[in-house]
């Protein structure tokens, strides 16, 4: 895809859905080239805690290492705009943890710029 196509809400979701499948597989290859290169993952207006395409690849890879059942079920999806917001639900393992959070996905073009988490 272009980073100059104009999306529509619907094939933003579709991206941000797509993440999550990668995420799932634990394919950190794979999630991070729908990013931008200087993306990042944050809190909600807070710190960042995963800096750019290879700063995302290796802390998703640490993570999976130390929870290889990690997954993410989507309970709900919005879009406006260049946003997307998913409503996930998280499983650390099947009897591990398990949370909710808001993860909120801003676009650039066809490719994610910043995920900020609220939980």
């Amino acid at each position: 895809m272009s980073t100059d196509l104009l999306l529509t809400a619907d094939q933003r979701i579709a991206i941000a859905h797509e993440m999550i499948a990668r995420y799932n597989a634990q394919d950190a290859d794979a999630y991070v080239e729908l990013m931008t290169p200087d993306a990042c993952e944050a809190g909600y207006r807070g710190a960042v805690v995963r800096e750019g395409r290879e700063g995302t690849r290796a802390g998703l890879k640490a993570m999976f290492a130390q929870y290889p059942q990690n997954r993410v079920t989507i309970l709900d999806s919005k879009g406006v705009g260049e946003t997307v917001v998913l409503h996930e639900a998280v499983s650390r393992a099947p009897d591990g943890e398990q949370f909710e959070v808001l993860a909120i996905y801003s676009f650039e073009g066809d490719k994610v710029s910043r995920v900020e988490f609220i939980r």
